[in-house]
This record gives C-alpha cells, sequence and structure tokens, in this order.
C-alpha cells in the first residue's frame, strides 16, 4: 500500500536547508526579520510616531522604542477591535486571541493579523512537522488523522468583522481547508465552548478514526484520552489507535505529565515533540529528541531581545538582542511581531543552553515566582523537586501550586504546595522531605533561607482532592482551550481560592 507520508515528505524537505542557517547565520536573519517588520509598519500610527522605516538599525530602534506591557498597548488594540486601520499594524486585524490571564480574571486580546498567522504561528506547525520527519524517517504521519484540541471563538464588541477566542480556535478556524481532511475532530466540534460536552464528542468522533498523531495542551488532552478510555474500555491507548506515533505539546510543562502519558501509551515507537507556541506568536520547537532544549525559531515574523532577570525590576534594565545574549543565564524575553506588538514583554523567561544555533529552555514566568524571603524559586526549580519527588516516592503530580505562608501563630514561615496527585505517594511527608531538600539541591538561595529553619520552614504539603484544579478553572470561566494553573505566586490569592475549594464536598 502506498504511504501518504511518502508523497508528502519531500514537500517540507527543503525547508531543511533554510533551518541548517540557524547555526550560521542567526543575526543576519534577525536584522533581516526587523527590516521587514520595521519597513511593513513604517506607514501605521506607531511607525510613524516612532520614525520606523526598512532601513533603521537595530540600535535605533531600541532607542527610539519603548519597552511595553500589555497595559501600554491596551489602548491601541483595543482602537483596533473596534475596526481602526493602520494603528500598530497596516490594515485591519480581524483575529484577537484572548490570552489565558492565569494571575486575575482579566483578559488580555492579543491582534493575530494576517501576516502573524502565516508567517509565524502557521509556520511554526510546519516546522515542527520538517524536523518530526526528519527524525523518524519511517514515519507514517499522514496516513493517519491528526487530534488537534482547539478552544472557542465569538464576535467582538459585537462587530461582526471583529472576533476574539483562543488562539487554537482562531488558528482551527483559519487553517487551510485541505488540513481538514486528516483532522479530527468535526470543525463544529472543535469550536464548541463547553469543554466539558466537548470532551465527550471529541472522544466519541475520534476513537474510531485512524489516529496516528496528538496536539495539544497536555493536561486538556490527558482528559480526552481519558475519556476516550473510558468508552473504549481498552487498558491502553494504543489498542484503540494502533497507528499512534507522537504528541506535539506545548503550553505547560510536561514534566508533571509524563509518566501518565508513558502508562497511558506503552508502545514503543510513541515519540513526545515540545513545541513553544503562545497567542503571541510561535517561538520554539524541539528539534532533537535527545535534549529537552528547543530552538528558537529567528526567521519568522518575530524580532527578539531579552531582559536578564537580575535586572528586570530595575527603571532602566539592560536589553541585548539575541546576538548579545549569554548561555546559563535567565532572561525575560521582549518581541516585536507582525502582528503589532512592539517591544512587548510577553513575561516569560528563558535560559539559553548554546549559541549558534540558539537553544534554551523555558524556566518559568516573570511574575511566577515566590520570592517572598529572598528565596527566588522560580518554574523551572518547581518542576525538577517535583519530579524527583516523584522519582523517589513512586507518585505522580497532575496539577499543582504554590505560595508563601509569610507568618503562621507561631511567627514562622514556610511555602505552602497545594498538590493533586494523579497517582498519592505512600507517604506524603516523605514526599514533602524529599521536594524541600531537593529545592535546597538546585537552588541555593532557597537552601541559604532554609539554614537551620532561621527564616525559612520545611514547606507544607496539601494533598488536594480529586478535580479541585478543574473546579478553579471553571470557576473563573477557564475550563478547557489552553488555560493553565499558575503554578507559583508570591501572594496567597489564588492558593487561598484552591484551599476554599478543596474543602468543598464535590
Amino acid at each position: 500500500m502506498v504511504s501518504l507520508t511518502n508523497i508528502i515528505r519531500p514537500v517540507f524537505t527543503p525547508r531543511l536547508h533554510k533551518l541548517d542557517l540557524y547555526a550560521k547565520e542567526a543575526e543576519v536573519l534577525q536584522r533581516d526579520v526587523l527590516k521587514r517588520l520595521l519597513g511593513k509598519a513604517a506607514q501605521t500610527e506607531w511607525g510613524r510616531a516612532y520614525g520606523y522605516s526598512k532601513d533603521l538599525r537595530y540600535e535605533d530602534f531600541a532607542r527610539q522604542t519603548p519597552l511595553n506591557t500589555y497595559e501600554e498597548l491596551k489602548g491601541f488594540i483595543d482602537r483596533m477591535r473596534h475596526g481602526e486601520h493602520d494603528v500598530l499594524w497596516p490594515g485591519k486585524v480581524k483575529w484577537y486571541a484572548k490570552s489565558s490571564g492565569t494571575t486575575n480574571d482579566k483578559s488580555k486580546f492579543i491582534p493575530v493579523s494576517k501576516d502573524g498567522l502565516h508567517d509565524t504561528h502557521y509556520a511554526g506547525g510546519t516546522d515542527t512537522v520538517v524536523w518530526y520527519l526528519r527524525n523518524n524517517p519511517k514515519s507514517r504521519l499522514f496516513d493517519g488523522k491528526a487530534l488537534i484540541l482547539g478552544g472557542s471563538h465569538a464576535s467582538n464588541y459585537n462587530l461582526p468583522s471583529s472576533l476574539v477566542g483562543d488562539l487554537s480556535a482562531i488558528l482551527i478556524e483559519n487553517i487551510n481547508p485541505l488540513v481538514n481532511i486528516i483532522r479530527v475532530p468535526r470543525k463544529a466540534t472543535a469550536l464548541l465552548s463547553d469543554f466539558e460536552i466537548k470532551r465527550d464528542r471529541i472522544a466519541r468522533e475520534a476513537m474510531r478514526k485512524n489516529v496516528s498523531n496528538l496536539s495539544g495542551v497536555p493536561s486538556w488532552m490527558l482528559s480526552v484520552l481519558n475519556r476516550v478510555m473510558e468508552l473504549s474500555g481498552k487498558e491502553h491507548l494504543e489498542e484503540v489507535w494502533p497507528n499512534l506515533e507522537v504528541f506535539f505539546h506545548g503550553g505547560v510543562a510536561f514534566t508533571p505529565y509524563r509518566r501518565q502519558y508513558e502508562r497511558l501509551i506503552t508502545s514503543p515507537k510513541m515519540h513526545y515533540m515540545e513545541t513553544y507556541n503562545a497567542s503571541e506568536g510561535f517561538f520554539g520547537i524541539q528539534d532533537d529528541p535527545c535534549d529537552a532544549a528547543m530552538s528558537l525559531m529567528i526567521d519568522y515574523g518575530v524580532f527578539f531581545e531579552f531582559i536578564p532577570m537580575d535586572e528586570f525590576d530595575k527603571e532602566q534594565p539592560t536589553v541585548v538582542p539575541l546576538w548579545g545574549i549569554e548561555t546559563g543565564r535567565n532572561y525575560a524575553m521582549v518581541i516585536s511581531t507582525s502582528s503589532g506588538l512592539w517591544r512587548y514583554i510577553i513575561g516569560d523567561m528563558i535560559r539559553f543552553t548554546q549559541r549558534n544555533p540558539y537553544k534554551f529552555v523555558i524556566t518559568g514566568r516573570t511574575k511566577s515566582f515566590i520570592n517572598a524571603f529572598g528565596e527566588e524559586l522560580i518554574v523551572d526549580n518547581a518542576e525538577k523537586g517535583l519530579a524527583e519527588a516523584c522519582r523517589q516516592t513512586g507518585a505522580e503530580v497532575l496539577e499543582y501550586t504554590a505560595a508563601p505562608v509569610f507568618m503562621d501563630a507561631e511567627g514562622k514561615c514556610r511555602h505552602q504546595w497545594v498538590v493533586e496527585f494523579s497517582r498519592e505517594p505512600n507517604d506524603s511527608e516523605e514526599f514533602a522531605r524529599i521536594l524541600d531538600e531537593h529545592l535546597q539541591q538546585i537552588n541555593s538561595d532557597y537552601e541559604a533561607k532554609r539554614y537551620k529553619d532561621i527564616t525559612l520552614q520545611r514547606l507544607e504539603l496539601v494533598k488536594a482532592r480529586s478535580g479541585v484544579f478543574n473546579d478553579w478553572l471553571k470557576q473563573k470561566g477557564k475550563l478547557g482551550g489552553q488555560h493553565k494553573v499558575p503554578r507559583l505566586c508570591n501572594n496567597r490569592d489564588i492558593i487561598e481560592q484552591v484551599l476554599a475549594l478543596n474543602e468543598l464536598n464535590v
């Protein structure tokens, strides 16, 4: 039988030659991206205000353009949502990706232009396939269906030509119709807004198809796959889909979910490939299955800059372009994009592991950390600590969040962790001890604050009831899609809400 994958594979091969340039011409590629962005935006309101032209040098661009958070750009974006043209990007932008807004109820609306869709988001999806096929010459990826999870969208200010929704819904709505031939579920199902109804329908539609690949956020995909198992009565997923070979995942760290997927899918031919795609753009792809770091995608419609995290809170921090970074240092990422985000501080923190080609790992969020006592605990530390505690105790973590306890009735301070297990440890105290000790091993600031319990006492572990984090997301109207649970917070707002729900018998 002729393999459709073998027929399609040559279409992707030429791109490999361009990706090879990442190791040789990174600065040239990034300067070319900036030149294209500045040239296209020169006649926008923003471009005229800051003197943009295709000939503007990076050094002048950085000097003339301020750093921005969403608040600085919100007024411009709101006008674009109301239908104004040529504000931050030329023409009229129809689509706006609704941010997950994990720290509060206030949503962000990120513009997604036609240029941004094609030169960034869809380019990222294409390159993911390019690298996967290179690494897996025997793949039959296109001989089966792609199970792709998506969110939903709705009208924007009741304007028919302006729409908001999850990025995944925007991608599904605008995708080449030919792709729908090889994907499940049906478009109408994929765009349902009620996740609980959608989960069941996706499972029922997909379980009878020949699914070869999965794409989505690990937490929500796992929920769908568990429903498939309930309906099928099978023990392992490959009994339902014998030709399943890869899960393209992103949105949240995969570490807490890996063991659950490996227990669900025991086939030795199964692969996992991480991508770094967000509402603001598609930034990274794991191109080497033996290396957890991702390659930074430097010839899309995104120009990158970086702020060293030890200067992040300064009024005028140092900002460096890609060619000015140092490996092993944590940076806040700053982007300028073909959707009109200019020197935008996205809120993610990364660390480069090498140069030429530039590869990195995501280490957390600029606002997702605990530094109440000078301990500077970041999400990367938390993920590694939990992984070690799971390894030693046989536990599996489904969701978690942590925050400081500033002072209890006895005048003691500590970190409090609320953890929902998919497989509980035999001894919770032992799990907490290992987690605490491993955090000290990998974070010298945390170790110093834990010294003899003088500043910080050992962390407190609260076992969460099953489903409490889903209940929290549902309460916030964030169940499904690309929404996720905040991992670390420097205040107790979120953890108190979760603890209150944990006391309810639902």
